[in-house]
């Protein structure tokens, strides 16, 4: 009888021993992993329904995952990243083209504060004039960037930072390679603790050249001049979209694919003079402009066993949505003091309903200023620009025929007033040291 005793508890000692990790683990705080591709809209991916390039490993996170369809960022790379790091609309942070405002609060200090060990790799262009150091300043233990103290090539033989020490690659390297490896170490050195990588890609930017999986790839291309068509964005995505299988290769050879939550968008628009074919039509890209064509971008968020898979969602989402809903998957507190415009879509993420936004807000300049290039409101289905032209997105999807604001009835009429109503809110938001600093630099100049 004693000996059943001894083998009853030596066996709930065994499968204590056994639970323990997966308790553990089960209330450890999500590894995020958020990746953005760098001039790369919503029609490039397959999954969205474009016909043009590979992407299969990001199909595959969309078919496991949840895909969002209306989900709009800045038409340029810097406003977006400031509007993403911070969760608060150009309007009131955004400075000029390449700097981000050092008294602002991103979601890299923030995860850092709730314990996370915290890597930004691929493209910084914040603050070149002052960035030795700026990557730790925002909250990021370790980096590897490329044009954050300089502009060197990017591709083949590129010149990046390793925690701001500059390194020139000059033996047939390839910048998005080398990048990729510094994600893949990150994430092996920190597999014991929550980590946050941050994975700003610089791929599919111009110049367009040749990737190592090209036919046409020079490893002794030493300027980004050379080799450029745009018949190679195809091979770029293509790499692209290899760089992130490669890491989710990782993730699960490592075993942390269960507790990783792994998060694509696009930082803006697909570049100008890039054509693809998507849902049947060509579809010209267009970074830099005011229409879906400069901001409609791809966002897919995959956590296996958390987030519902073959999920479409709707719902809109905006670039300052992404620092509420990182914070909200790590527990990380948001102060109050920030007063973020971003609204957390991590219910959504989870298959619940949430409280998905009725509509976002657009400042954009695309060097500060001192007045906007253009301005809006957009919901769903409609659009309307401080100058007052109002579009009917549901039939006029690139903004071709405006209708007149006065002569509207019904739901047209109601989000017209809907959308004034936002740009009502945001009339009197820039702060008046932004709007000094860029009157002084215009007038210097």
């Amino acid at each position: 009888m004693k000996c059943l005793h001894r083998l009853a508890g030596a066996s709930l000692l065994g499968w204590a021993a056994l639970l323990l990790p997966a308790a553990l683990a089960a209330e450890r705080p999500p590894n995020i992993v958020l990746i953005m591709a760098d001039d790369f809209g919503y029609e490039a991916v397959t999954a969205n329904g474009g016909e043009s390039y590979q992407t299969p490993h990001l199909d595959r996170l969309a078919a496991t995952g949840m895909r969002f369809e209306n989900c709009y960022v800045q038409p340029l790379c810097t406003p977006t990243r400031a509007q993403l790091m911070t969760g608060i609309y150009n309007v009131r942070n955004y400075i000029e083209f390449g700097i981000l405002d050092l008294k602002a609060t991103t979601f890299g200090q923030l995860l850092k504060r709730a314990g996370y060990a915290t890597g930004i790799c691929g493209k910084w262009q914040l603050q070149l004039d002052q960035a030795k150091g700026l990557p730790q300043h925002f909250g990021y233990d370790e980096s590897l960037l490329w044009q954050q103290t300089r502009r060197p090539p990017r591709y083949a033989n590129p010149g990046l930072e390793l925690n701001s020490e500059e390194i020139d690659y000059r033996h047939g390297e390839y910048g998005p390679k080398l990048i990729n490896d510094f994600a893949l170490e990150f994430i092996t050195r920190h597999r014991e603790h929550p980590f946050l990588l941050y994975y700003p890609m610089i791929l599919t930017h111009d110049p367009f050249q040749p990737t190592p999986d090209s036919p046409e790839w020079n490893p002794l291309t030493k300027s980004e001049e050379l080799q450029k068509n745009v018949k190679h964005f195809a091979d770029m995505t293509a790499y692209m979209d290899k760089m992130i299988g490669r890491l989710v290769a990782k993730l699960e050879e490592l075993g942390l694919r269960e507790n990783t939550l792994v998060v694509f968008l696009g930082d803006n628009g697909t570049g100008v003079g890039v054509s693809s074919r998507f849902k049947g039509a060509d579809y010209a890209g267009g970074k830099g402009t005011g229409t879906v064509r400069g901001n409609h971008v791809p966002l897919i968020a995959n956590w296996p066993g958390k987030i519902p898979a073959g999920r479409v969602n709707t719902d809109l989402v905006a670039s300052v949505d992404f620092l509420p809903t990182l914070c909200a998957a790590a527990g990380a507190k948001v102060p109050a003091a920030l007063q973020i415009d971003g609204r957390s879509f991590w219910p959504q993420l989870l298959g619940q309903k949430g409280e998905p936004r009725e509509s976002f807000y657009v400042w954009y300049a695309r060097n500060g200023g001192p007045t906007a290039t253009f301005e809006y409101a957009q919901s769903a289905t409609h659009k309307l620009h401080r100058d007052g032209k109002f579009y009917d997105l549901t039939v006029d999807r690139f903004e071709t025929r405006p209708l007149l604001v006065a002569t509207l009835t019904g739901a047209a009429a109601a989000e017209a007033k809907k959308l004034q109503t936002v740009l009502d809110q945001y009339a009197r938001a820039r702060p008046k040291h932004l709007a000094e600093h860029v009157a002084k630099k215009t007038k210097g100049n």
